[in-house]
């Protein structure tokens, strides 16, 4: 093989396939929040251990077409994701199938240790009703952003799905948003009165 031959073999294998190039419209101001999730304390209840919350969570993996976080026993999941500091959750993408994709989204902010048996007894902050169209067209939906001004930790139930079946399938969760400025009480110095 000579060197233009080895240089075109390399740039077949470099070069993405061809099709629609899917890219996400980040809302102005805002950020992929995916840097400030506290790995260690992320949960789905639900899930289907060989196709796991992180295939639709983690950067990397998110964005396979051929992986995706998908129910178990029945529709339902729910999502428990902690940050690391406090975020100001302004908008949300879910991508899937359009027949397995959800349809109702209920998203809690700063709930800890919610359950199946337990997930009724709180109000959502927010509730999504997403259409196939939604599930395709990789745009983030807008939140009630007021009430995710001070958000340590978001759970997200997924109640059902398009079609009605048994089970659900996510290819990608995506969170956008700014953090907040906290203040570090240690960095303050006690002002000595005089």
């Amino acid at each position: 093989m000579d060197a233009a031959s080895i240089a075109a073999a390399a740039a077949a294998v470099a070069t993405p396939p061809p099709g629609p190039a899917v890219t996400v419209q980040v809302p102005r101001g805002q950020v992929d929040l995916i840097d400030f999730i506290d790995w260690t304390g992320v949960e789905c209840l639900n899930q289907d251990s060989s196709h796991s919350i992180v295939n639709a969570l983690k950067q990397s993996l998110r964005d396979d077409e051929g992986l995706y976080l998908a129910s178990d026993s029945d529709e339902q999941l729910l999502i428990y994701i902690p940050f690391m500091q406090v975020v100001k959750l302004h908008s949300v993408l879910f991508k899937g199938p359009e027949e397995e994709g959800p349809k109702t989204v209920k998203l809690f902010s700063n709930k800890e240790h919610m359950g199946f048996s337990n997930v009724n007894d709180y109000p959502p902050m927010d509730t999504l009703e997403l259409s196939s169209d939604h599930l395709i067209e990789n745009k983030p939906l807008p939140l009630k952003y007021v009430k995710f001004q001070n958000v340590r930790s978001l759970t997200v139930f997924i109640e059902d799905n398009q079609s009605g079946s048994d089970v659900s399938k996510i290819q990608k969760v995506a969170l956008y948003g700014t953090t907040v400025d906290t203040t570090n009480m240690k960095d303050l110095r006690k002002t000595e009165e005089h």
